[in-house]
């Protein structure tokens, strides 16, 4: 063990001695551990950094976007309003395919784009 372990193990216990560690939040609780086998390893921790600051990665926020502009179009009622809005969709679109390489279409991935919205605002 190097000196820097043995420091922090020290450390560690002095405070555990202080009591410091008593009464913790969710103290006795199973951890909440999340599933990131789907990322890769270079990238999951520059993912939590981004996911507990409360952003989101480009192409997420792109997709957010497109889904509550999706789901405004079925409340516009003025034709000059929703022609802009539809404008805005299709542009979005294209930002969309352009990030991704290939052709996006919506329908075919919403199912898929409310699971991972849910995920993510559930942790």
């Amino acid at each position: 063990m190097g000196i820097i372990e043995k420091l922090a193990e020290e450390r560690i216990l002095e405070a555990m001695q202080r009591g410091e560690f008593d009464n913790l939040p969710g103290a006795g609780k199973p951890l909440q551990l999340e599933d990131l086998s789907m990322v890769p390893a270079e990238l999951r921790m520059a993912y939590k950094v981004l996911k507990n600051a409360g952003c989101l990665p480009p192409e997420l926020e792109l997709q957010r976007e497109i889904r509550q502009l999706s789901d405004l179009l079925g409340a516009v009622e003025d034709a000059g309003e929703r022609q802009r809005a539809i404008k805005r969709l299709d542009y979005l679109m294209g930002k969309l395919s352009l990030m991704r390489g290939r052709e996006v279409n919506v329908q075919i991935e919403a199912g898929y784009y409310e699971k991972l919205l849910r995920k993510l605002e559930k942790d």
